[in-house]
């Protein structure tokens, strides 16, 4: 039998173990964590919405004609009409023609992914891609050819030397390094070798773009040039589930064939309404996106100052590179000690040696927030030893 103790104990040794946290209350920056208030620079709540007082509203006013579950999948009685009236508003958002609801963001990359190549199909996957990409791709059964990180001309190679059905995947906005995929290249390289393309933005989806309509809307891109767009819900939205939006013929297509959509119960009718009401606010609100913008700005210019090593990203997600493990994980620890949450990053999430804090900024945080972070991390530097951090 597997000795899954010793692969525990070799985790814990690696300094790779994993926890979970006890958070009690509404998700905002200042979080309760087993009991103890932290200031937290570690969520995906982009925009501070998930504990936003209209969306809660929205929610509560729909439940006592919607009820609370879904009661079974879209494909028997479950699909509501609040579910349509989510699907018709972010099809609106995203300027495409269709749109479906599904329940999370990995269930969303499994099912298209899957629905959309099969054996004897080609799929080109960026190799910093999400798991949930490499595990659709995985699904598929389709043979799957991982380009560097944002190498166009190895992938157009790879395109150029491929036949039969192809279809490129990638995210928009890099979870774990905060870049964004050159989308304008990738959409001319499929166009030029007859290949689909998927983008997953689920990190660009309410920060990035025109009224936060995310990187392909940013980058000038239509649905013709990006025929199928993911996105979800739980990040700066606010809310939950995943969508995907793109041409009526290809949506109908995943109602027919997505996995991850036919055989799983619907999500609860309110919080579809009540993410409409977040889709409300995101549009309206540029606001929000020009503080954001501004903390990411005075993040980058004063942690660099301090001999930090960040990334080259413009998104809320700013990687502090420190590479050892167990410095990453002392770093993270000394934070917290000064009332700080900011998760460390390890293998297998991202490569060897690349272990990193990962912080991530909200529209919620303060200025008065981002210099308690600085301060924190200026106090801080002496446990990045040998770094340039260490000598400023």
């Amino acid at each position: 039998m597997r000795d899954f103790a010793a692969e525990l104990e070799d985790r814990k040794q690696s300094g790779l173990y994993r926890t979970r946290r006890l958070i009690s209350g509404p998700q905002q920056p200042e979080l309760v964590s087993d009991g103890v208030p932290l200031l937290c620079f570690c969520s995906n709540d982009y925009l501070g919405l998930a504990s936003h007082p209209d969306i809660i509203r929205a929610a509560t006013d729909a439940m006592p004609y919607t009820g609370l579950g879904g009661a079974a999948s879209h494909l028997i009685c479950g699909h509501h009409q609040g579910h349509h009236q989510l699907e018709v508003r972010l099809a609106e958002f995203t300027r495409r023609s269709s749109a479906l609801f599904f329940s999370t963001g990995y269930m969303a990359n499994m099912g298209v992914i899957s629905a959309l190549a099969g054996r004897g199909d080609t799929i080109f996957s960026d190799r910093l891609n999400h798991a949930s990409i490499i595990d659709g791709c995985i699904l598929s059964r389709a043979r799957v050819r991982r380009y560097p990180h944002g190498d166009m001309d190895t992938l157009a190679d790879m395109l150029a030397t491929t036949g039969g059905h192809k279809l490129v995947v990638t995210d928009g906005v890099f979870s774990m390094d905060g870049d964004i995929a050159p989308l304008k290249e990738l959409a001319a390289l499929c166009r030029a070798h007859d290949a689909l393309l998927v983008v997953d933005d689920a990190h660009g989806v309410g920060v990035v773009g025109p009224q936060g309509r995310g990187t392909v809307a940013e980058s000038g891109l239509s649905e013709e040039d990006v025929p199928v767009l993911i996105g979800t819900l739980g990040k700066a939205v606010g809310t939950s589930g995943a969508f995907v939006a793109g041409p009526a013929l290809l949506m109908d297509y995943l109602v027919q064939k997505a996995r991850t959509y036919i055989y799983t119960t619907a999500m609860p009718p309110a919080l579809a309404l009540a993410t409409c009401t977040s889709l409300d606010l995101i549009e309206r609100q540029d606001c929000r996106r020009s503080h954001l913008q501004s903390l990411i700005r005075d993040f980058r210019r004063q942690a660099s100052l301090l001999g930090y090593e960040l990334m080259p990203s413009r998104t809320p997600i700013q990687p502090i590179m420190i590479g050892d493990n167990w410095t990453a994980l002392a770093l993270s620890h000394a934070l917290e000690q000064k009332g700080l949450m900011v998760t460390a990053i390890r293998p297998p999430t991202v490569p060897e040696g690349e272990s990193r804090l990962r912080v991530t900024f909200s529209a919620a945080h303060s200025k008065a927030d981002l210099e308690t972070l600085l301060t924190a991390l200026a106090d801080c530097r002496h446990l990045l030893k040998g770094s340039s951090a260490e000598a400023v």
